[in-house]
């Protein structure tokens, strides 16, 4: 495969936004946290000069703030991204097949405190010799948050503990994988609890400007460090 930059893939889930935060905002404020999230990551891989195209599963009633390719697949994930690596692409507005043509990554969506280095070490091959067929960064509760694929015989599993299958899966095809120990990677917001990071850490970010305009800041305490909300009996 020539030696080129990927082009990437940014899934999003555009109806259900983020459910298991129910318990933390209410739907109307899931997708706009969702949608900035969003917002974050392209322009994180606006700074690191990468292709990028959204593959939504609806169209984005609230479009990204940004000149971006939207996807509309409304198959599950793992679905849609494999039709992706396999050249099987749908839709007019779809990039080149990008797993046979050139590589394809995969960023997910939930990702707010990705920087345009962790990018870089995601796509980027590691010392002189030849680039790993894969690239994963694993998220702290055992998924793929991201992925860099420069075979089109490797296939996704994004179903229970992925960053294993993955690993497992891309040796058994014969593929040699590579893991990036990224922090900013890693963390991927899914729960109330996962918001501390955004507010510790995500400085610069429209994620935590739109947290703190909505109320949300740290409450030190015995143990860890929580999120509280402004006039919030439940944190």
């Amino acid at each position: 495969m020539p030696d080129a930059d990927p082009h990437v893939l940014v899934p999003f889930d555009a109806h259900r936004p983020k459910s298991r935060l129910a318990d933390t905002l209410d739907e109307s404020e899931r997708r706009a946290f969702a949608t900035t999230m969003l917002e974050d990551v392209l322009a994180a891989l606006d700074r690191a000069g990468l292709e990028r195209t959204v593959l939504s599963t609806a169209p984005l009633d609230d479009a990204p703030d940004r000149d971006v390719p939207v996807i509309v697949d409304d198959r599950p994930l793992t679905t849609a991204v494999n039709a992706r690596l396999a050249g099987d692409l749908v839709g007019a507005a779809e990039p080149p097949v990008p797993a046979h043509e050139r590589p394809v990554a995969v960023v997910m969506a939930d990702l707010p405190l990705v920087t345009p280095g962790a990018l870089g070490r995601l796509v980027a091959a590691d010392g002189d010799g030849p680039r790993p067929d894969v690239t994963m960064a694993p998220g702290l509760g055992g998924g793929t948050n991201a992925l860099c694929v420069r075979d089109p015989a490797f296939r996704v599993d994004y179903h229970g503990a992925s960053c294993h299958d993955h690993r497992e899966g891309a040796r058994d095809r014969g593929l040699s994988v590579a893991t990036v120990d990224s922090f900013r990677l890693a963390v991927d917001v899914d729960e109330r609890a996962d918001l501390v990071e955004i507010l510790l850490h995500g400085e610069g970010t429209g994620t935590r400007a739109w947290l703190r305009a909505a109320g949300f800041e740290l409450a030190a305490g015995e143990g860890r460090v929580r999120v509280a909300r402004r006039s919030d009996e439940r944190a």
